[in-house]
């Protein structure tokens, strides 16, 4: 293993320097942060030795060559906030896993980005690697943000990854020439609009409110106490009609949907709420998908319990997620479908404000034909 020298990188008000034992206090304070502690595999509870023995094995990885670990530090006052480095070095493939927090006192400054596009230069232009690796469990929008912001292209996610164990969920890679140029905004899609979703899927689904009529109504997260509620309407001959639900729908079924629903709130693909009346009882369920390609579109879907019907519980609904879905996402266009004939969601859909825009032939995969659906959309300037 050819030993890596140990250098100091000075870069955009950071400085960026080997892991000195006089850190382990700061390292200690920052390690009890509960998004540290719950993104990376730190030791819980952390303890004062953990962050001796962290500054003390970052020395020996420069002694062997085998990772690159960097004390982010302010360039003026010497302040340690954050850690940004190489975890593995790949000699033979000329490639390298790049890994990094922010100290909890410094977020907010852009630490981790400045750091990351240092750390990816010295990397390139010093080692001579031809690619980096980026990888977090899914749900960490932070360090995707980060990731994106600093040039990494977003490839995909690893199935059957053991967070549990370290193993990340999302990967994505650096090659020479990706890096922005110190101020740039970075290739981060929609840039602002990023950072907004990054905060909003980052966080705990929130629940929203509406009314039908003098009914209180509330849009929260899917739980376990919903389950039986949703197999009933997934028996409903009227939701199995109209939607692609599975036939003979269990509870298991429920189950499956539930686990799935959480999972794509913490990957940021889509929004799924129960609209719940003034009990808190299960009147239905309502989901923005986002679009994979077009960061401003999305498309709901929708389906009402059979007691609840007619009380105008869904429209209501639907008009609260897609005003959360403008004002939260930045969403500029959302659009709904339906089979050709399903009135009763085309009435809903109409009522929360939608426009009907026609017919789309064969737009549709119903239980294994194509069928044509009606189409229509409510944009952003609709609800001002």
């Amino acid at each position: 293993m050819t030993r890596v020298e140990p250098v100091e990188i000075i870069e955009d008000g950071l400085v960026l320097r080997q892991w000195r034992a006089t850190d382990a206090d700061a390292v200690y304070r920052a390690c009890q942060d509960p998004d540290i502690q719950r993104w990376t595999t730190v030791p819980r509870p952390y303890r004062h030795e953990h962050a001796r023995s962290f500054v003390a094995d970052r020395a020996r990885q420069w002694e062997l060559g085998t990772a690159a670990p960097f004390a982010v530090c302010d360039a003026a006052t010497g302040e340690l906030l954050g850690a940004c480095g190489l975890n593995t070095i790949d000699r033979h493939h000329e490639l390298s896993e790049i890994g990094y927090w922010t100290a909890p006192w410094a977020r907010g400054q852009g630490v981790a980005v400045r750091a990351v596009r240092a750390v990816a230069r010295w990397s390139f232009d010093e080692l001579k690697l031809r690619r980096l690796l980026w990888g977090a469990q899914v749900g960490n929008h932070a360090s995707r943000l980060v990731a994106l912001r600093s040039g990494f292209r977003i490839e995909g996610r690893l199935r059957a990854a053991d967070p549990a164990g370290g193993a990340h969920e999302w990967f994505g890679s650096l090659l020479p020439g990706d890096v922005p140029a110190s101020g740039e905004v970075g290739p981060a899609g929609q840039g602002t609009l990023d950072a907004r979703r990054a905060v909003v899927f980052g966080r705990p689904q929130p629940t929203l409110f509406a009314t039908a009529g003098p009914q209180e109504l509330s849009l929260r997260p899917m739980e376990e106490r919903d389950l039986d509620a949703i197999v009933t309407t997934c028996q409903d001959p009227e939701t199995l009609r109209w939607t692609t639900v599975p036939e003979n729908y269990t509870r298991p079924d429920a189950e499956d949907f539930l686990r799935f629903v959480r999972g794509t709130w913490a990957s940021g693909t889509s929004a799924n709420f129960v609209i719940a009346d003034a009990t808190d009882r299960y009147a239905g369920s309502v989901d923005l998908r986002l679009s994979p390609t077009d960061p401003l579109l999305a498309d709901v879907g929708f389906m009402t319990a059979p007691h609840a019907r007619g009380r105008g519980y869904q429209p209501a609904g639907l008009a609260a997620l897609c005003a959360w879905g403008f004002t939260a996402l930045g969403l500029a266009r959302i659009e709904w479908r339906a089979n050709v004939g399903n009135v009763a969601s085309r009435r809903a859909a109409e009522k929360a404000g939608f426009a009907m825009e026609g017919t789309a032939r064969g737009a549709l995969n119903h239980r294994g034909a194509r069928i044509d659906a009606w189409v229509g959309a409510l944009l952003a300037q609709d609800l001002s």
